[in-house]
């Protein structure tokens, strides 16, 4: 695909969700353009391309279509790319793949994503510097407002201030990773024995935890309590194939 025919993707370069699409691209080869609006404009910006279904990243312009919601788009990609699979042929091993997806967008993703800013809204240096990452340089200077304005956001949005909803989140992370090496066992992947949708998202999804070198980094160093909620987890099965996953399976953008 040529010039303006080429997929776009408005996304936000540290979100969990985002990043899933972005492997999924990476992963079928499909150059792409990438577009990333400043929050909160980007809710704006999705309801807009969308058509009000959708009032967050990630979305693909895919063929003329808006898609919204990281698992559309990747079935989108399936049937548009079918090169390099992420949904297994065989019918069981299909459904379970996606049953897996779907348990740790819903089950994981959220918990993830407030427990991080839950942590990185608490440490002043840590939003700042998260903040001077997302300005323009003419901007950078104004990082001290961009930064509550984004814990400001970021709380509106998700709640991520309340010390009860962070607390259940570190439950759910652990749950998280309970969950995935239950599923795995002795296993490499998760169903059947390739890398498919279900790994993708799961790896996706507990980035913010791990990260991954080949993944999005959020800061040079995690806030302290982040540290010490992630250090007795480092030696975890789960923990070490999530490292695995992105060692193996994370190609280059082609973006």
């Amino acid at each position: 695909m040529q010039g303006d025919r080429k997929p776009t993707l408005w996304h936000i370069p540290i979100s969990h969700y985002s990043e899933k699409v972005r492997w999924a691209l990476a992963h079928k080869g499909v150059e792409h353009h990438r577009r990333a609006p400043q929050p909160p404009a980007h809710m704006l910006v999705a309801l807009a391309l969308t058509r009000g279904q959708e009032k967050t990243f990630p979305v693909l312009r895919l063929d003329g279509d808006r898609i919204g919601d990281s698992t559309a788009i990747i079935a989108a990609l399936e049937r548009r790319f079918p090169d390099r699979p992420l949904y297994p042929a065989a019918e069981g091993d299909h459904r379970r793949a996606l049953e897996v997806e779907e348990w740790f967008d819903e089950q994981l993703g959220p918990h993830m994503r407030l427990l991080a800013w839950h942590e990185v809204t608490r440490d002043q240096a840590a939003i700042e510097k998260l903040a001077t990452r997302q300005l323009p340089t003419p901007l950078k200077r104004f990082r001290a407002q961009a930064a509550r304005n984004a814990a400001f956001f970021v709380n509106l949005r998700y709640g991520v201030k309340n010390v009860e909803a962070a607390e259940a989140a570190r439950v759910q992370v652990r749950a998280g990773l309970d969950r995935l090496e239950e599923e795995l066992g002795e296993a490499d992947y998760l169903v059947g024995n390739q890398f498919s949708v279900a790994d993708l998202t799961a790896a996706a999804l507990f980035y913010p935890l791990v990260l991954p070198p080949e993944g999005p980094r959020l800061l040079e160093q995690s806030p302290e309590a982040f540290e010490r909620f992630r250090a007795p987890l480092k030696e975890r099965r789960g923990y070490r194939w999530v490292e695995e996953m992105f060692r193996r399976h994370r190609r280059p953008a082609a973006a």
